[in-house]
């Protein structure tokens, strides 16, 4: 049997587990950040479907919206060349 004291030390070191056990998994994201910071290299085709786009800069300052090549990050026109020795 246990005294009152007791129960009560128990007790804090129960309370005091669940406390570092919450802030060990404790998340915060920010969806409406997460989501933006997804869509930024993609375009919407309709039906939930994305296409990537290239990720270069326009001579404007603003994203390029070309698609981009299979496996590469880059369109076309942006694609750098390969190096050739002479």
């Amino acid at each position: 049997m246990n005294t009152r004291s007791q129960i009560k030390k128990i007790n804090l070191e129960k309370e005091n587990k669940q406390n570092i056990i919450n802030d060990l998994y404790t998340v915060e994201i920010n969806f409406d950040e997460a989501i933006n910071a997804w869509r930024a290299n993609k375009k919407c085709i309709g039906n939930g479907h994305y296409k990537y786009i290239c990720i270069q800069k326009t001579k404007s300052g603003n994203q390029c919206k070309r698609e981009s090549l299979k496996f590469c990050d880059n369109c076309k026109m942006h694609q750098p060349q390969p190096f050739t020795t002479k």
